[in-house]
């Protein structure tokens, strides 16, 4: 008897060891849950935001990486010399990695060299002529060669200059208007220093010259005009006193500190309109076209009026 109570004392007592094993090891899935929330590492967000690529969203609406420099080649007629340079100053505040290389030269000068295959990122021509002829979207009449140059949709109407007569310090010829100019010229008392034929302030003085019914050809002969190759050389001889008057733009004038006595209308030379256009052949259109949209914009502009530029935008 004393042996069967020993007995089913035993096995009560594995039975209760075997219900307690049991009852601890429930807890273990309990501590698997509370220790999911730290399997999902959350990623380093400060560090990853460092990380970020090195990109700068310029005013001028570009996104470009900022620490990559860009030598942007501008092409650009001889009158904008001052006023480009000035610009490509105020530029780096906007886009420090951008830096403008000017080629300043006639505009059939510059239309030659790009169509000659020259490195350019934007043309600037100071009449619309250079530019059609570089443009595929002109006439045949145009653009008798069929060249394309000018990357489409990105071309625009940027300034309006003045066709003037300009006169050395003192004005020791009293001229005082393109009349008085007429009338010198006719009876051979008048020396006057204009553009070649191939850059636009020449083309615009010989529809001056046209329009008075005076013939370049018998004047040049009779000794009373001199040529330029671009409007700063017929500007650097009226500021010589070299000769006796020149016909160049407003803009010139002003740079040079020139007096100028009268200013062609409309109706004697047409517009005096300036193109500009992100050339196709461009390694960095983006930022051509950036710096393109720079030039409209009020900073730009305030710097072309300062001179006597009209904007057109």
């Amino acid at each position: 008897m004393k042996g069967r109570t020993i007995v089913s004392l035993c096995l009560v007592f594995v039975l209760l060891c075997t219900l307690a094993g049991c009852s601890y090891a429930v807890p273990a899935p309990q501590a698997q849950d509370q220790e999911e929330p730290a399997q999902a590492e959350p990623a380093a967000q400060p560090e990853e935001a460092d990380a970020q690529p090195e990109e700068a969203v310029t005013d001028a609406g570009e996104t470009q990486n900022a620490e990559e420099p860009v030598e942007l080649i501008v092409f650009a007629a001889a009158s904008m010399t001052e006023t480009l340079t000035e610009i490509a100053e105020n530029y780096k505040a906007v886009a420090p990695n951008v830096s403008p290389v000017f080629n300043f030269d006639s505009s059939g000068t510059l239309k030659t060299q790009i169509q000659e295959g020259a490195d350019v990122d934007v043309f600037i021509s100071a009449a619309p002529k250079q530019m059609n002829q570089l443009d595929s979207s002109k006439d045949a009449e145009a653009n008798p060669d069929g060249l394309d140059f000018v990357q489409q949709g990105s071309r625009i109407d940027l300034l309006e200059n003045k066709v003037v007569l300009a006169v050395p310090e003192s004005n020791p010829k009293g001229i005082n208007s393109y009349d008085a100019l007429a009338d010198g010229l006719k009876d051979g008392s008048v020396f006057l220093a204009m553009g070649n034929s191939d850059v636009p302030v020449g083309q615009y003085t010989q529809k001056i010259l046209d329009y008075y019914g005076l013939n370049e050809d018998e004047l040049a002969a009779k000794g009373c005009i001199t040529y330029g190759s671009n409007v700063k050389e017929v500007t650097t001889q009226v500021s010589e006193a070299a000769v006796d008057c020149g016909i160049i733009y407003a803009t010139d004038a002003f740079s040079a500190g020139l007096e100028f006595v009268d200013t062609a209308t409309p109706e004697m030379c047409g517009q005096v309109i300036y193109p500009a256009a992100v050339m196709n052949v461009s390694k960095n259109p983006k930022a051509a076209q950036a710096f393109l949209d720079y030039l409209t914009g009020p900073e730009a502009s305030e710097v072309f009026e300062s001179v006597g530029f009209t904007t057109l935008f």
